[in-house]
């Protein structure tokens, strides 16, 4: 099967955080012997970022492993459709592309056929921005691939889409697994951007203030953090380390002992079912993990067994509290964790999901080359 991924970037992920989940389908598709090509434009806001703030060199690193995927860059209305569509089987469009590109990839389909198309959303604005998505053209699409339940209903309720499947994030374990650590950095890492105001709150309610209470030995690391919030790391003692590499973040996880997921606003109140990709990262790494509130809805964990929750600041002391004082409960989190990711939440599994759904389109999703050894794709993390 021959595939084009249309993304925003999968060179960079500062902010980016599809490029993970991009990264570790492409590399699973490549080792099942698929073809794939990723199409991105020039000028990515997010690689902009990143080389503003980090210099060439983890752009350089993404070319280093032998991992067989072709990243195409193009310019605005530089991208020959024609071309990047020849003989294709499937094209997945990501929702962070602008609305003209949206509407002429479905155009295309429309014209030219041959292949199927998908249109694939990992944010929040369906609900809490409708009319910004409802301006997305997708009448041409054969369909939606949603990171959740909530936002594939709402695609079929608004009548955006006439399909659309669930399709959730999951862990690349190429890439992340437990690492050996000869010894520890500290207690807790919290591993996330501040963003834009949407978390302020929760983390100062669920990292800063827990953190300073039981005067944990602390690291945060992440990019868009205003002058505010870091002054705020400051008082509370935890020390900030910027942005961090994709790649060395099982690394980092492996020399603390216990991590925090914070989820922005926006996902706690309205798509409170889709944790962020770093929750399937984490455990997929065998670190203990507490949350701030989240309603796993969908089923995807065994809330108290994988992880533990917290509905406020003080029970979330506790909680952490409660697994740097128990070695047992500390083992027996990151075990049943690690366990539900590699059971339910590989890269793997979603490209079984994503070819079912191909052949239930009509797609022949038959290698179309010799499957190359195992590929691990990996630079940045933002």
């Amino acid at each position: 099967m021959r595939v084009s991924l249309f993304c925003h970037s999968v060179i960079s992920d500062w902010n980016n955080g599809n490029a993970h989940f991009t990264r570790g389908v492409a590399a699973e598709l490549l080792a099942r012997g698929h073809e794939v090509v990723v199409y991105e434009p020039r000028d990515a806001w997010s690689l902009r970022n990143q080389l503003d703030a980090c210099g060439r060199g983890p752009l350089r690193r993404f070319w280093q492993p032998d991992h067989g995927l072709i990243v195409r860059r193009y310019s605005p209305h530089g991208l020959d459709l024609d071309d990047a569509l020849r003989d294709v089987d499937l094209a997945i469009v990501h929702e962070w592309n602008g609305h003209d590109l949206v509407r002429a990839l479905g155009r295309h389909r429309q014209r030219r056929g041959g292949y199927r198309l998908l249109f694939h959303d990992t944010h929040h604005r369906s609900l809490t921005a409708p009319k910004a998505m409802a301006g997305y053209s997708l009448c041409h699409y054969d369909g939606v691939l949603a990171f959740g339940s909530a936002v594939r209903d709402r695609y079929l309720e608004q009548g955006w889409a006439l399909r659309a499947w669930t399709w959730h994030e999951a862990a690349d374990t190429r890439l992340f697994y437990p690492r050996a650590a000869t010894h520890p950095w500290g207690d807790l890492v919290w591993i996330g951007n501040w963003g834009d105001g949407e978390r302020t709150r929760e983390l100062d309610e669920f990292l800063l203030r827990p953190v300073a209470a039981l005067g944990l030995r602390a690291r945060a690391y992440g990019v868009r953090y205003p002058a505010f919030g870091v002054d705020a790391l400051a008082r509370a003692r935890i020390g900030y380390g910027g942005w961090l590499a994709n790649h060395a973040v099982p690394e980092v996880l492996a020399h603390y002992r216990v991590t925090v997921h914070v989820p922005r606003a926006p996902y706690a109140r309205a798509l409170s079912g889709i944790p962020t990709i770093r929750v399937f990262e984490a455990l997929a790494c065998g670190v203990p993990l507490v949350c701030s509130p989240w309603d796993d809805s969908e089923g995807l964990f065994r809330p108290g067994e994988d992880y533990l929750v917290a509905r406020d600041g003080n029970e979330m002391a506790e909680r952490l509290h409660a697994v740097l004082s128990d070695d047992d409960l500390a083992a027996s989190l990151a075990r049943h964790g690690r366990a539900t990711v590699l059971a339910r939440h590989t890269c793997a599994h979603r490209v079984d999901e994503l070819l079912a759904i191909c052949a239930g389109l009509g797609v022949d999703t038959t290698p179309s080359v010799m499957a190359p050894l195992p590929a691990v794709l990996a630079i940045g993390a933002g």
